[in-house]
């Protein structure tokens, strides 16, 4: 299976190049996937996601953000990249597999911020199916106890102070994700302290014109992705139908999700099935 997998340098709108792995099955459905990464999260998290769907007969794609991983091609410092940078690369990435494979149908799976992108993302209505994985509002007040309280932590304190210091965001030395480019984090900051989110920047966004069917999974104890602000972001849908679920564990007899367990091979038999039965009829 290792020869299957291949990584590529793609030149997106904005001028710069991210880099793109590429899971090729032994034998194709004609189905494609693209994983849009959480903040921060290097695409090698998903790769035993991807490697199980490629033995299925999917062409799996990960991607780096512009300045994350594989995608830093630069000193943080110098890095201009901010929210709308990164929608543009998830867009680079879908516009990339409809030419390569135009005859795939393509399902867009997020995690986290990455569906947040979405609503930035041009080429979007391209996608034949989507499917979010615990993607939210940040606004801080969709959480309780101690989510709420580090939340609001975060947007206040530790991005106002911790960024301007280093001239970029310091994420390793706080024992979080990866290293940011500032622009990315004071826009999210921007939209993470407003009741609206992204829409206090944007008021015209991709989410109510998508008109393909949407999977929108959250989990319970998700202290970075709660039920409210799952909601929040699977409402903004407003013209497909949207399958909303929020997976107790206990009824599936599996262990506890939260927030980045969706991708773990342990749930080979159970939410990925899931996942795959759903693209199947989608």
């Amino acid at each position: 299976m290792k020869n299957n997998v291949r990584s590529i340098f793609l030149k997106t709108t904005t001028g710069h190049a991210i880099n793109v792995t590429i899971f090729s099955p032994e034998k194709s459905n004609k189905k494609s996937i693209v994983i849009s990464s959480a903040t921060g999260v290097l695409q090698k998290f998903y790769s035993k996601f991807a490697l199980h769907f490629s033995t299925l007969g999917f062409t799996i794609y990960t991607f780096d953000y512009y300045g994350i991983g594989a995608s830093n091609t630069e000193s943080l410092k110098k890095n201009k990249a901010n929210l709308n940078t990164w929608a543009l690369d998830q867009a680079a990435v879908i516009k990339f597999v409809k030419q390569k494979q135009p005859q795939n149908k393509v399902t867009l799976i997020t995690h986290s911020i990455g569906g947040q992108l979405i609503g930035l993302n041009p080429e979007i209505h391209t996608v034949d199916s989507i499917i979010t994985v615990a993607s939210q509002t940040g606004y801080w007040k969709y959480f309780k106890g101690f989510p709420k309280f580090r939340l609001f932590a975060f947007w206040y304190f530790i991005i106002p102070i911790a960024t301007p210091l280093f001239g970029y965001f310091p994420a390793k030395k706080l024992g979080l994700f990866e290293n940011l480019p500032k622009q990315v984090v004071y826009q999210w900051r921007k939209w993470g302290i407003h009741p609206k989110y992204m829409y206090s920047q944007f008021n015209d966004l991709e989410f109510s014109k998508i008109t393909s069917n949407v999977l929108a999974l959250s989990f319970p104890r998700d202290s970075f992705a709660s039920k409210e602000s799952v909601d929040w972001l699977a409402s903004k849908f407003k013209n497909t139908n949207v399958d909303r679920r929020h997976i107790i564990p206990e009824e599936l007899q599996i262990e506890d999700v939260q927030h980045f367990g969706f991708f773990r091979e342990y749930f080979k038999d159970s939410l990925w099935q899931i996942t795959e039965n759903w693209i199947v009829t989608n």
